[in-house]
């Protein structure tokens, strides 16, 4: 999923947020206490989570590699 397919207040939480979010939303899954709807609204709503979390760690790890890069170089 590209990031312009995640929704604005996805895009604004942080790494922290989202992990709480996904963890949230997988408690809620596993206690099958949700009607079928709401499940596949929960399920389409992780899978914009994961998305945007994956994209974050993708930003992070650039971010290091760049830093690594850099203390190698002096």
């Amino acid at each position: 999923m590209k990031s312009k397919n995640i929704l604005a207040d996805i895009k604004s939480k942080s790494l922290k947020e989202t992990k709480e979010e996904i963890n949230k939303i997988l408690k809620k899954l596993e206690k099958n206490e949700v009607n079928l709807e709401n499940s596949k609204d929960d399920y389409q709503r992780l899978i914009r989570l994961n998305s945007h979390m994956d994209i974050l760690f993708k930003k992070k790890f650039k971010e290091i590699s760049t830093s690594l890069k850099k203390i190698k170089n002096k």
